[in-house]
């Protein structure tokens, strides 16, 4: 019998860095890092949120630290990275999930709404990715949050569309570039339920039902089945796997073609 020795899909002993970690799928994430034994911060703008979250993962028995950022700045993120180095001696894993969206119309959108959505889902990542990679440690992995929506037409989302398509290709750009020290990935998840959107698709709603019916596995997401794959993309497991967009939808896209 050949012997064969597999790299578990785990984050255990990582030092990680969530980036819009205070709220949503970043949260999820945040929490199952830290449950699957990483070290965590997770940052955002909102201080109590910060303050809350990593009240959350040293509960769960890992270290963290309290620092806000702000991805339209990058002085901020410089100072998130300084406190990561200075708190857990390296950074292996940065997850950029912050987020923006707007429901304007392709006509209707203005300037201003289409730069501030472009500016935290897009340029984000670009400063999220030039302000770490440098100082993470060789075998790092940069996860990305993309979106079903850079794959598929959606309405009301011109905006927030064309920020997510940025990311994949800006992913696979980086991949190749920060390729061999540093793996970037990028998760497009689907309709996913999060505090912000509960009412939105709460069972009953013609918009949960819309979704139920298109989508293979007959449901919407809860964010935490989204950790999976993120923990995957961040773990040793995945060391030969970089430049992927893993879609996480349930079979919708597919569904959608």
């Amino acid at each position: 019998m050949v012997e064969y020795e597999h790299t578990p899909v785990s984050v255990e002993g990582k030092r990680a860095v969530v980036i819009g970690g205070t709220s949503g799928i970043g949260q999820a994430i945040a929490l199952g890092f830290a449950e699957d034994g990483a070290d965590v911060i997770a940052t955002s703008r909102d201080e109590q949120k910060v303050e809350e979250t990593a009240t959350e993962i040293e509960a769960r028995g890992a270290q963290a630290a309290r620092v806000t950022c702000d991805v339209t700045d990058a002085t901020t993120l410089e100072a998130v990275r300084e406190t990561a180095i200075e708190t857990f001696g390296g950074i292996d894993v940065v997850v950029a999930s912050q987020g923006a969206i707007s429901r304007e119309s392709v006509l209707g959108i203005e300037d201003d709404e289409w730069d501030r959505v472009l500016d935290v889902a897009l340029d984000g990542v670009r400063r999220v990715t030039q302000a770490f990679a440098p100082a993470m440690d060789d075998d790092g992995s940069i996860v990305t949050i993309s979106s079903l929506a850079a794959q598929l037409s959606m309405a009301d989302l011109p905006a927030y569309s064309a920020a997510k398509g940025g990311v994949d290709a800006f992913t696979r750009a980086a991949a190749r570039e920060l390729a061999p020290e540093i793996r970037v990935n990028a998760i497009a998840p689907g309709f996913v339920i999060t505090p912000q959107n509960a009412d939105t698709y709460a069972e009953g709603t013609e918009k949960r039902e819309q979704i139920d019916e298109r989508t293979p596995l007959g449901r919407v997401a809860e964010r935490e089945e989204i950790v999976g794959a993120a923990i995957y993309l961040a773990s040793d497991a995945s060391s030969y796997v970089t430049g992927e967009v893993l879609t996480v939808d349930g079979g919708f896209a597919d569904s959608a073609l």
